[in-house]
């Protein structure tokens, strides 16, 4: 108490606290991969939300001094980032994706994927955006890629399905906040299980895909996040083998399947060499993405049958 009183009296302003939490953070090696890149970034963030200011605030307020309750709530959100080590998505319950803000808590992945990049692309020239009527966000999670799927395409229809109740309960949150209720169906499902059929234009995936061996190895901040969300068997591909397999049945013949498969890429082209797999290169970064036709699979079923 007596450290934190005197952190408290020596930090004055919006800087101090930002350039406090960046070093204390540092220092106790915290990890940071859910949005910012670095330290600074996440310590900005945290300040702004702590005060009830938007992320984009202007820099020349942070000079501004703040009252002694200010102090104390803002050292509050800092020390609770290093205490629990849980992600700043967590802390704020909010996550940015594709422009928009989504609400988001333990119940689901913090948004991060790049399929953000592909949606705001309309995912050409993979797809030609005018031929999609019906979209598929399977693992859906937070609901994020299916909301904004509906905002690229506005005339489609939108379905989005994950097997865990609590990550619908938390995609129906978002998809309400995006008045989207009349727009997007979810659907509890094992990927494609409960979900009635129909053939899809698009479908999108970012399922669970971390293998053994990195999730023996992950930070903490991750560990916050929900493991049926992350773990996918020995070699990571154990939800993408099945999406494979049924993928096929629910695309239209000028289908598109985009899956997400991260640090999983290696042991998919090894696992999969005579399937004809694109991999996106991204200009904002990321990468573990690839795409695949419904007739590159139809073709590729025939041969391995």
């Amino acid at each position: 108490m007596v450290e934190q009183h005197k952190i408290i009296q020596d930090l004055a302003t919006l800087r101090d606290y930002m350039r406090w939490g960046s070093s204390e953070f540092n220092r106790q090696q915290l990890s940071f991969g859910h949005g910012f890149g670095s330290a600074l970034d996440e310590a900005v963030y945290l300040v702004l939300y702590a005060l009830d200011l938007p992320w984009d605030w202007s820099t020349d307020y942070f000079d501004c001094v703040l009252t002694q309750g200010e102090r104390e709530h803002v050292y509050a959100v800092l020390m609770q980032r290093i205490k629990t080590r849980q992600p700043a998505a967590y802390i704020s319950h909010e996550a940015w994706f594709c422009g928009l803000p989504f609400y988001v808590d333990e119940r689901v992945l913090v948004p991060r994927s790049p399929i953000a990049e592909l949606i705001q692309q309309r995912f050409e020239p993979w797809l030609d955006p005018n031929q999609v009527d019906n979209i598929l966000d399977l693992c859906t999670g937070s609901g994020c890629i299916a909301i904004c799927c509906q905002h690229a395409f506005v005339d489609a229809r939108v379905s989005a399905s994950d097997l865990s109740r609590d990550a619908l309960e938390v995609a129906q949150i978002n998809v309400n906040n995006h008045a989207m209720a009349d727009h997007i169906q979810l659907y509890e499902s094992d990927l494609f299980g409960g979900i009635p059929a129909q053939k899809f234009d698009l479908i999108v995936s970012n399922p669970p895909y971390v293998d053994a061996e990195d999730m023996a190895a992950l930070a903490d901040e991750f560990k916050a996040e929900p493991t049926m969300g992350l773990e996918a068997g020995q070699d990571g591909l154990q939800i993408v083998d099945q999406i494979l397999q049924q993928a096929g049945d629910y695309l239209s013949e000028h289908g598109l399947l985009v899956v997400e498969v991260g640090n999983s890429q290696q042991a998919m082209m090894e696992k999969y060499p005579n399937l004809p797999l694109s991999w996106i290169e991204f200009e904002q970064g990321g990468d573990g993405v690839f795409c695949v036709t419904a007739k590159e699979l139809k073709e590729y079923r025939k041969e391995t049958e």
